[in-house]
Formats: structure tokens, C-alpha cells, sequence
């Protein structure tokens, strides 16, 4: 029977990829966006520089802190990527979200379950990272390799996970061939990209990508379903009849575009007492951020790892703040083993 040994959870922001002098290509963009969302409401760039005004922000936007930040990260990504290919992983299942890359308002599924024989990850063309945001284009090389690549996927898994989630009371959707999605490739997308560069170090192992809807109303699943649908994707996969050493990796997160440190502590410690009434009963008031609803892409990750009997370990939790509005992204990584 397919054993799983192994969870990780990383972020996958462009601020990993990108130079600290191009953190600040983006905060012009900040400045301009009109809804940041802070603790469940909506503030102007400016609103928030005054409501946080007595955190010390300053202290965190010097070169030097954020190249340390940067380090950090660094570090921290090399811990997991070591401890992936210590642990002599079979066959992987990626959880990500996809931000109109794939899907489209054509078709935008809850939960989606990927179950091709393979899949490829396809290099934007010069004029697609011409049209990407200020601090966005030099991201390009961090969720794609430079050249057209396929890689495997475990069709008998993604067919066993999705005819037993639907069995455990989850009607998923499936595909076999990528969505071609508004850029027209059928390429896997950037949550899936750098998972596959950075932790597997393009080393990648066969895998099932499965999809979360974190950002699309009306049919985001909510936080306690994301948590279920992990616990019944543990017994699925522990259900799968060959002999496999399986790893579940959730890619995304945390608090951005609009740091939130307390929050995010809080999730993680929940995550490491097992709190699955805390993790469950977050309400979606603190996921109007895009960015931030990637939590989303964790706890079915933390609900599987729940269920295995696998304990977290945090790695790191580094805040790379890039403006005095607090705007940025939290960076987190951890381990169940």
C-alpha cells in the first residue's frame, strides 16, 4: 500500500525569485491599488501607512534587513529541498491554486484533480513577460525552466484519489490535458512551477497536481472544507494499492499583499497543535486577499498530514515587507514528518 511519508509547505511568491532592489518595483503598484484588505477590511495604500504607523515598519525596509530576509529564504527553501531528496519520494501530489492561468471564466472548478500521463511547463513568450506587472517579469525563470519541459503524471493515483473523494462525498472535477487558459498553452502554472524548480530542483517526480479555487467567489471551498478534503485525501492515498513512498506538498502563502504576522502565527501554531476546530473555523473575512486565501492551498495539506499521524515542523516564517504600509508578502516553510 502507498504509505505517505512526507508533507511540505512552501510559499511561492515572486519576492523568492526576484533581487531585493526588485521588491520595489512593486510598490508603486501598491500605492495605487485602491483595496488593500488588513484584518478583514479594505484600506488605501495610505489608510494603512497611518493604521500602522506605530509598528516600526522603517526598521524593516533598510537593504540590510531585507537582504537578511532574502537569505533566509534561501535557507530555508534549501532545508526542504534536502529533505525532499533524502526522502526517496515515488510520487508526489502538488496542491496549488491557478490565477487564471489554466482555467478561465469558462470553467473555474472547487476542487480539480489533474490525471494526464503527462503535463508540460511552457516558457511565456518575450511578449507575455513584456505585458507582466513591474517586478512580475524577472519571476519568469523561477516557475518555468528556460526550455518547453514535460513531466510525469500518476493517472492510476489521480483516477484512484478522484472515484474515492467522490466516494467520501467530494464531487471533483478532473482533466487529463491541461486547460490551454487565456495564454493558450496548456502549461501547468506558477504555484505548480516553482514547487517543481525549487523543491524538487527540476528533479521532478511523478505527480498529481490538484487545484484550488482560492480566488474566485462564489465557489472558493471554505476553510473547513479545504481541511476535509485533505483528511479524506490521506485516506485515499494510504487506500492506493501500490507500494509508494508518497509526498503532499501545498504551495502558496502566506499573508500578502498585505502582511499580517499575528495572523499568520496564529495559523501555523494551529497547524502545529493539530487545531483542526482553529484551522476550520477561520472565517473568510481574512481571505478577501487573494494572496492570502493560498492558505486554502495548505490545509489540505494539514488536513492530510493530521490524518497520516505526521507532525509539523516549521522551518521558517519570514516576513519581507517591501513598504511602509506593511504591504509584501509573509514567507513560510514547514515540514510534516
Amino acid at each position: 500500500m502507498a504509505k505517505i511519508v512526507l508533507g511540505i509547505g512552501t510559499s511561492h511568491a515572486p519576492q523568492l525569485i526576484t533581487t531585493v532592489e526588485e521588491w520595489q518595483l512593486r510598490v508603486a503598484a501598491d500605492r495605487k491599488f485602491p483595496a488593500h484588505y488588513f484584518r478583514c477590511k479594505p484600506y488605501t495604500f495610505d489608510e494603512l501607512v497611518s493604521l500602522r504607523s506605530g509598528e516600526g515598519l522603517a526598521a524593516q525596509l533598510t537593504p540590510e534587513r531585507q537582504q537578511a530576509r532574502h537569505a533566509q529564504n534561501d535557507a530555508a527553501l534549501d532545508k526542504l529541498a534536502d529533505l525532499f531528496a533524502r526522502s526517496k519520494i515515488d510520487v508526489a501530489v502538488v496542491v496549488g491554486n491557478d490565477q487564471n492561468e489554466c482555467f478561465s471564466t469558462e470553467n473555474v472548478a472547487a476542487f480539480c484533480v489533474h490525471r494526464g500521463d503527462s503535463f508540460e511547463n511552457i516558457p511565456k513568450t518575450a511578449e507575455q513577460i513584456a505585458k507582466l506587472p513591474p517586478g512580475i517579469a524577472p519571476t519568469a525563470l523561477g516557475y518555468c525552466p528556460p526550455q518547453k519541459t514535460a513531466y510525469r503524471g500518476v493517472p492510476p493515483l489521480a483516477t484512484h484519489m478522484i472515484e474515492s473523494l467522490i466516494d467520501n462525498g467530494f464531487d471533483v472535477a478532473q482533466t487529463t490535458q491541461l486547460p490551454s487558459g487565456p495564454q493558450g498553452t496548456n502549461s501547468i502554472q506558477h504555484a505548480f512551477g516553482f514547487v517543481y524548480r525549487r523543491i524538487m530542483r527540476d528533479d521532478v517526480v511523478p505527480n498529481v497536481p490538484v487545484f484550488v479555487n482560492t480566488h474566485y467567489p462564489p465557489n472558493r471551498p471554505r476553510t473547513a472544507r479545504c481541511l476535509a478534503f485533505g483528511e479524506a485525501l490521506a485516506q485515499t492515498i494510504s487506500s492506493w494499492p501500490e507500494d509508494a513512498r508518497v509526498a503532499l506538498i501545498a504551495s502558496g502563502g502566506l499573508t500578502h499583499y498585505v502582511i499580517d504576522e499575528e495572523f499568520d502565527r496564529r495559523v501555523l501554531d494551529a497547524m502545529e497543535r493539530k487545531d483542526a476546530k482553529t484551522l476550520g473555523g477561520i472565517d473568510e473575512a481574512w481571505l478577501q486577499s487573494g494572496g492570502t486565501a493560498e492558505l486554502k492551498n495548505w490545509l489540505p495539506v494539514a488536513g492530510a498530514m493530521n490524518a497520516a499521524g505526521l507532525s509539523m515542523n516549521l522551518v521558517d516564517y519570514v516576513p519581507c515587507y517591501r513598504s511602509e504600509a506593511g504591504t509584501g508578502t509573509a514567507m513560510a516553510f514547514v515540514s510534516w514528518s
